[in-house]
């Protein structure tokens, strides 16, 4: 378990503050060492294993920080090229910090594995991705699953899948899937609740501004704690909720000396919330940034569901990616467009079992 030897486990997420640079890139890994991070991690995908580039209103971002790009375009400057991995990797061992990274589907994991990467996350977004889980789940290597805007049944589907397809360890992270996350976002009395039901390390994905607030995680049972960095002054996709520089080595002592946060009693009760596993509405809108299943082809009345005509992508308009195997072989009854969702009114008329 990743807490257990060094505890709380910092992790840094460079995510897309690189800014497609690769000297960036390397310069937040070195900032990691520096500031006492105790890992680094990356996300690897490339637009099109994300979605698909379409104009149709279901891809617009509408709201939020990244309001007004199309996914396909946000994906295109957010992502870490593949062909930086070997570099970043290399670089992280030179320098002695651990490197890992966050797949967005299968292909990503092989590169990931070619790269002897130690351990792997799941994106809240992609945690009822069965093919997905069930990939990174057969390497044998610890998980770590985060779980915005999931219910405990979902959380329970993911850790279950995990165990099943082979994951000898797994942390659950709980995360509030705002940017950046409110105060009143939280209720960090689902880490007790998950650690109760699910008797694994629990640990705490962070998009807040606030230090207390991972402070407190830490101080109720939160093992590890995954932060987004930033290089001070320059402007980046997820630069409103990341941290830099000191703020980095002030933010891992500030989850090691965290018992003053109780004395602000008003404070530490509101951010405990309710004692039954909570979500907040606040989080709703970005469910639909969840993979759904999708027709990436024309498909004709007759002609079966395959790999080749339908795709688990983002946006979550379609139904869950939990059914895609149950759907694949299926007849089609009725036409359906390329890009448009497979929804359970449509599947239904379709005659589609579930």
């Amino acid at each position: 378990m990743l807490g257990k030897k060094n505890k709380p486990f910092f992790i840094a997420e460079i995510s897309s503050n690189h800014n497609g640079k690769l000297k960036n890139a390397i310069r937040l890994i070195q900032d990691a060492k520096k500031f006492g991070a105790d890992a680094v991690k990356l996300q690897t995908y490339t637009p099109s294993s994300m979605t698909v580039n379409s104009k149709k209103k279901y891809f617009l971002i509408k709201k939020g920080l990244w309001k007004g790009y199309n996914l396909w375009d946000l994906y295109k400057k957010a992502n870490t090229p593949y062909s930086w991995h070997k570099k970043l990797f290399k670089y992280s061992k030179k320098i002695g910090i651990k490197i890992f990274s966050t797949p967005f589907d299968e292909k990503a994991v092989d590169l990931l594995e070619s790269l002897d990467c130690p351990f792997y996350k799941v994106a809240s977004f992609e945690m009822c991705d069965l093919p997905l889980i069930k990939r990174i789940a057969s390497t044998k290597k610890h998980i770590i699953i985060s779980t915005g805007m999931s219910s405990l049944k979902e959380i329970e589907y993911s850790y279950n899948a995990a165990k099943k397809y082979g994951a000898k360890s797994i942390s659950l992270l709980y995360c509030v899937s705002n940017y950046p996350s409110k105060i009143s976002d939280f209720n960090l009395n689902n880490i007790k609740i998950m650690k109760k039901k699910f008797k694994c390390e629990i640990g705490f994905s962070d998009h807040s501004k606030d230090f207390r607030i991972p402070s407190v995680a830490v101080n109720i049972g939160a093992t590890v704690v995954e932060k987004h960095i930033r290089l001070k002054n320059i402007k980046s996709l997820d630069y409103d909720f990341s941290i830099d520089g000191e703020n980095i080595r002030k933010y891992k002592e500030h989850l090691k000396n965290n018992k003053d946060e109780k004395k602000d009693k008003s404070f530490y009760k509101n951010i405990l919330g309710k004692k039954s596993f909570f979500r907040n509405k606040s989080e709703n809108e970005s469910r639909m940034f969840r993979r759904s299943l999708f027709a990436v082809k024309d498909i004709k009345k007759g002609e079966l569901f395959n790999k080749k005509n339908i795709k688990n992508i983002r946006p979550g308009y379609g139904i869950s990616p939990i059914f895609y195997e149950k759907v694949l072989g299926q007849k089609c009854m009725l036409k359906i467009k390329k890009n448009e969702p497979l929804t359970k009114h449509f599947l239904k008329k379709n005659k589609v079992k579930l």
